[in-house]
């Protein structure tokens, strides 16, 4: 550190001198830390605790100053900076911040350097060159304290770092694995319930063919229809379960994305015909793309039934196209559709269709503890006759499959909404590399 100092009889003076004045040199930096009101740990601990490895700092760079010979010199630097880097330790673990410990040094190195000022005018025989030296040799001791003390921080604020990141990884994987469990109990309890379902179908289709028992009457067949939306309805829900639970997996392959879409179409559009409504479909004759034909079909489905459902006039439109020039690698997916939109502005615009369509399936699940209320909505709604209700949770089920589906299929999904109706455009990749 005091490379290029000149071993003279000066410096072995310098170096008593300071032994002698240690007690005063360590008062005086203290106060001035104390003094420094942008450092305030200090005062919350004792006096060994500030001093801490300094004292033996100050050794090594006594030891320095005697030296006569190159080794002993290293020797002394060695000790200097081993002290210098426990002393950035200690002061990490009694609360410090980096910059506290740095603006001590700071203090310290003015109090060495008044020291030099004292021991120059109590030598006369000292000249200018002397002195130079000696606050050099200061300067160097002091910067290498700081960049041991720096060096000592950034290893132990990266170890924290390492730590703290295992320890929120440990985290994310417990959550992650309650996740599963609850999806998996979800899907379980879906699968149980689909089974009920399917024997209290059967004893409708029963009644239904017994005239004896059910005469045809309305409640009959308001209970078939019942039965059968129920029954979608926890298909949707064992759907997603599995996907939630991780159970679904991409199959992928080549097709023509045209192809699929016009048929997908032509099979909708009688649904789309008993509400009156139209059912267009845009897009090039021929699209080959790399995908899951069968997943691609269900998040159509998905999105024209909640469509259809939403719609009193006009229709829906299915289009679809490749991606944009500098988006070549991807193609697009669009619903769009004339019903009433999504108008509240308070979150975005996914969001907000998911929340009220889980309002709305909220609503349906307390009317449904009143039958006689129940039955005379269902009578009244001209939507039941054609299978579709405004207010089902069968649309929230089927936005949520939609949206893991597209995180299945590493899709983007957009929505646009106005008064004037809703458009769905979904990117997917036009080729997977795995």
């Amino acid at each position: 550190m005091t490379e290029g100092i000149k071993q003279e009889r000066p410096f072995v003076a310098f170096a008593e001198y300071l032994s002698q004045e240690r007690s005063t040199i360590l008062a005086a930096w203290r106060v001035a830390v104390e003094q420094d009101p942008e450092l305030t740990t200090a005062s919350s601990i004792s006096r060994v605790q500030f001093n801490d490895h300094i004292p033996e700092v100050l050794d090594a760079f006594e030891r320095q100053l005697r030296a006569s010979d190159a080794d002993t010199r290293e020797e002394a630097v060695a000790q200097e900076q081993e002290s210098a880097a426990e002393h950035g330790l200690h002061r990490w673990q009694q609360g410090y911040d980096q910059r506290e410990t740095m603006r001590e040094w700071g203090h310290l190195q003015l109090c060495l350097l008044d020291a030099i000022e004292r021991f120059g005018q109590s030598r006369a025989d000292l000249g200018a060159r002397f002195l130079h030296q000696a606050r050099g040799a200061v300067v160097r001791l002091c910067n290498a304290g700081v960049c041991e003390s720096a060096s000592r921080y950034t290893r132990l604020l990266r170890a924290e770092a390492t730590s703290r990141l295992h320890e929120l990884e440990q985290a994310l994987e417990q959550v992650r694995l309650l996740e599963r469990q609850r999806a998996e109990t979800w899907r379980e309890a879906a699968h149980d319930l689909r089974g009920s379902v399917s024997v209290i179908s059967s004893a409708v289709a029963v009644l239904n063919r017994d005239p004896a028992s059910s005469g045809g009457r309305p409640e009959s067949r308001l209970l078939r229809k019942g039965v059968i939306s129920l029954h979608e309805m926890l298909t949707d829900l064992l759907s997603l379960a599995r996907l939630e639970a991780g159970h679904e997996r991409r199959q992928l392959g080549l097709f023509d994305v045209g192809e699929l879409m016009k048929e997908f179409c032509d099979a909708m559009r009688p649904l789309a015909a008993e509400r009156n409504l139209f059912l267009r479909s845009e897009g090039p004759a021929s699209l080959t793309v790399e995908s899951d034909s069968a997943k691609i079909r269900r998040i159509a489905q998905n999105l024209v039934l909640n469509a259809l459902r939403a719609t009193d006039s006009g229709g829906v439109t299915v289009s679809w196209a490749k991606g944009e020039p500098d988006t070549p690698a991807r193609w697009v997916l669009i619903i769009e559709d004339t019903g009433p939109g999504f108008a509240d502005e308070s979150a975005p615009l996914l969001a907000r269709a998911l929340e009220k369509a889980t309002e709305s399936a909220d609503r349906v699940e307390h009317s449904s503890s009143e039958p006689v209320q129940a039955a005379a909505v269902a009578q009244d709604d001209p939507g039941v006759r054609s299978g579709f209700s405004k207010e089902t949770p069968r649309e929230g089920i089927g936005l949520s499959i939609v949206k893991r589906l597209c995180e299945l299929l590493d899709a983007s999904v957009e929505l646009h909404s106005s008064a004037q109706g809703s458009i769905f455009r979904l990117t997917f990749p036009a080729t997977y590399s795995t």
